[in-house]
């Protein structure tokens, strides 16, 4: 058997991963919440021959699909959980949500997932079919966005073992994702003070949103003095209520910290906390400061970079309808610019630019973007759970198109467009993408001796070590 016998499995069954990547859709169920999307996962892995193992890492919606012994151990991480006030009808090209203030899965996990399984299983039938060691695992990660499942999981140890692990996400292009990301923390600030009359006896009440607002401009200062690559978010979650005539006693703020590596994060976050420390002194109230998840910056490999993006270019071209250029046309029309595509992806700007000029007229990018394996490998600001495996085995991913060129992540374009024959093509690319390259690692050791060695070398003998406490646990994001 050989990768175009796995492209062809995984096209035979096309309408098994289309049809699970739309239940998913249905179902948009948010962080640590996802136990109908991991139910329809772990049953479609059994299907293919897969013993599943449910409740890893004292996570209900995170699973592990096994098949096959032996070396080497062969990961794909999938994903599935969707984003709050993101419903949306499927295939419009107007923001039209089917269920105000209900999710949507405007990341694309649910394509995110069945792409990751689809590839799972093609490399499960081709060691099956050969007769080769190996074990393939598929990982059931819920919480990516606002809950860092990964790093909860890798905490307990279940990624441990790993000799190779393979992701993908959607986006707008096609091409490897040859960059790091920023780490981070999230921490719940929760200020209690006294409630009082606030204009018979203000003197008498403590007022936590003092603190609050005082510490917010605290930290305002405070972004200053840190390094400039770092990120200081923050919401507030409780303002003590509406009645403005009562000195509030409870107040309650979100911080998101980020910077390209978690020991920086750490000196941030400890200074942070004085700032709190010392609003609650000056104000007379108390904080209680709570640690929600943290995520670890990505490791690059260009061993497996390269491998990947091997692979994109002789994975079959996507053909796409006149239905499907409609679609991406309408859909474009809503939005006025792409988003910043060198954040997305290791290319030179003569590439950046290039690409501009040729998707001028088009909604659909076709094309693969170049790879450079000695190219710096940049720093993208947003952050993902991925990392933390990436720390503890040689990681590789891609993009593909599966959103029309001006569609940016988190948005309803990106919902409306999620159970499109554009979506499901590109998830089925990335997934004929990632097999292949599993299938080439295993065809050829000396690939993944050169993946370790690459990751051994930018660990430089440090190991992984979750920036979770150990007494935290995961929180739905719905709750916090």
């Amino acid at each position: 058997m050989n990768k175009k016998q796995a492209y062809e499995f995984i096209e035979q069954n096309s309408d098994i991963f289309c049809t699970l990547s739309d239940k998913v859709w249905d179902y948009a169920e948010t962080a640590f919440e996802e136990f109908q999307s991991a139910e329809c996962f772990c049953e479609a892995l059994k299907q293919f021959g897969f013993e599943v193992k449910q409740n890893v890492g004292d996570i209900p919606a995170a699973f592990v699909g096994t098949w096959g012994n032996g070396y080497p151990v062969i990961g794909f991480l999938g994903e599935y959980d969707a984003l709050a006030e993101l419903s949306q009808e499927a295939g419009i090209a107007k923001k039209s949500p089917i269920e105000k203030g209900g999710n949507g899965h405007g990341c694309g996990h649910n394509l995110l997932g069945a792409g990751a399984l689809a590839a799972a299983v093609a490399v499960k039938d081709y060691l099956e079919k050969t007769g080769k060691s190996g074990t393939i695992k598929f990982f059931g990660c819920p919480g990516e966005e606002g809950g860092s499942g990964k790093a909860f999981m890798a905490r307990e140890g279940v990624f441990d073992g790993l000799d190779l692990a393979f992701c993908w996400h959607p986006m707008n292009i096609n091409g490897v994702f040859d960059v790091s990301t920023l780490a981070n923390y999230q921490i719940s600030y929760e200020f209690t003070g006294r409630s009082a009359h606030a204009a018979a006896t203000p003197h008498l009440g403590r007022s936590a949103l003092d603190a609050l607002e005082l510490m917010n401009v605290g930290v305002q200062f405070l972004r200053e003095h840190v390094i400039q690559e770092a990120r200081i978010h923050y919401a507030i979650t409780n303002a003590g209520g509406f009645s403005p005539n009562v000195v509030q006693p409870k107040a309650e703020v979100l911080y998101l910290i980020r910077a390209p590596r978690i020991t920086q994060i750490e000196e941030i976050y400890q200074r942070i906390n004085k700032i709190a420390w010392g609003m609650a002194l000056a104000t007379e109230t108390e904080v209680e400061i709570k640690f929600i998840k943290a995520c670890a910056d990505i490791v690059p490999n260009k061993v497996l970079s390269g491998l990947l993006h091997k692979n994109m270019l002789s994975a079959p071209k996507i053909s796409y309808t006149e239905q499907d250029y409609a679609f991406a046309e309408a859909l474009d029309k809503t939005m006025e610019s792409p988003p910043p595509l060198q954040v997305l992806t290791n290319v030179a700007p003569e590439d950046i630019n290039n690409c501009l000029t040729q998707m001028q007229d088009k909604a659909i990018y076709e094309e693969v973007l170049p790879f450079y394996p000695d190219r710096e490998v940049p720093v993208s600001p947003g952050s993902t759970d991925v990392g933390d495996v990436s720390y503890i085995a040689p990681t590789g991913q891609v993009v593909t198109s599966c959103w029309t060129f001006k569609t940016p992540p988190h948005t309803w374009q990106s919902v409306a467009i999620g159970k499109s024959g554009i979506a499901h093509k590109g998830f089925i690319y990335a997934a004929q993408a990632l097999a292949g390259a599993a299938i080439d690692a295993l065809e050829d050791d000396s690939i993944i001796q050169a993946a370790k060695e690459e990751f051994n070398n930018r660990l430089g003998g440090n190991a992984y070590k979750c920036p979770i406490p150990p007494e935290i646990k995961p929180q739905a994001v719905s709750k916090l």
